[in-house]
């Protein structure tokens, strides 16, 4: 699940959790792709010393994983709590209110297409089994027993970001100097190509355009580092 989404709105079965952390793990991916290439791209257009290249892009890697992880783990702590809060108002209510929540569960299966006699005797019948149950998967979209887990959510986005941002730092080092950014340049807007339909393939939107978007962002971000880089090299200041 996406950090800001309202509880219960992508809950529906362990198949859709594990897509949104796909879906969470390839975003991630693209973060540390973009801002470690345009770090190490704009260090690259001031100076080609290899320390100074090393260090940027580690220290982005660090900071940026550090970062996704950290706001991902309050982000999801945050919608664990308020997931928990909402089972144990439904679970005083189901207590205090007995009569009426059957009521309520029973109406909100007539407005699911059940005739008003099937959608009693269902409420009912689901109600003796596990009434918590049956009222957080009709009005929350809840599972109890599949909440979602910051630690998870942050060590997910920590590697997703360090895997991201190892492809333009390795692309930066690896190549002969005067190859070193058009190889970069090149490997990074790839790798976006290929995230950007991934993601939209997940989340079932078009490919082409979702692509596109990525691409176009990660050229003008590689060209506005690559000439400040430039300009403050040109300066001799680095």
């Amino acid at each position: 699940m996406t950090a800001g989404t309202h509880p219960g709105e992508e809950h529906g079965g362990s198949i859709n959790q594990r897509l949104n952390w796909l879906r969470a793990g390839v975003l991630g991916a693209n973060d540390g792709i973009v801002s470690t290439a345009a770090l190490v791209v704009g260090v690259a257009g001031a100076t080609a010393s290899v320390p100074a290249l090393l260090i940027a892009g580690m220290a982005g890697l660090v900071g940026g994983a550090t970062s996704m992880a950290l706001g991902e783990y309050v982000s999801v702590s945050s919608q664990r709590d308020s997931e928990r809060a909402l089972i144990e108002k439904e679970r005083r209510e189901l207590r205090d209110l007995p009569v009426e929540e059957l009521a309520e569960l029973t109406e909100l299966y007539r407005e699911r297409g059940l005739t008003p006699e099937t959608a009693r005797k269902v409420a009912e019948e689901l109600t003796a089994h596990d009434a918590l149950a049956a009222h957080l998967e009709v009005e929350l979209g809840i599972d109890q027993h599949d909440l979602v887990n910051p630690w998870h959510a942050a060590l997910s986005s920590a590697v997703s970001f360090t895997l991201g941002a190892l492809l333009p730092l390795l692309a930066i080092l690896l190549p002969p100097p005067e190859w070193r950014v058009p190889v970069t340049v090149v490997t990074v807007l790839v790798a976006l190509a290929i995230t950007g339909s991934v993601a939209a393939a997940l989340g079932g939107a078009p490919r082409i355009r979702a692509a596109t978007r990525l691409v176009v962002g990660g050229a003008l971000a590689l060209t506005a580092t690559w000439l400040i880089g430039t300009l403050i090299g040109g300066t001799g200041l680095v």
